[in-house]
């Protein structure tokens, strides 16, 4: 899977944070509700614009992140 469709960087969305699909939901908004004790079912219902395959797509992205 590649996160490259799914996580959007728009200068003036958010201060240029990487997005999930040009939501205003950020990738960090996500990986801090699971740093939070969150599960997937759990933010999928509170937000249920975004998808199983988003989530896979912020942790990811902070993964290649962490390896560039």
């Amino acid at each position: 899977m590649s996160d490259r469709h799914i996580i959007t960087i728009e200068p003036d969305k958010r201060g240029g944070k990487p997005c999930i699909r040009s939501m205003r939901i950020t990738v960090y908004d996500v990986l801090g509700w699971l740093a939070a004790g969150m599960s997937h079912a759990e933010i999928l219902d509170d937000f249920p614009e975004l998808t199983e395959e988003d989530i896979k797509a912020c942790l990811e992205f902070a993964v290649n992140k962490e390896h560039h």
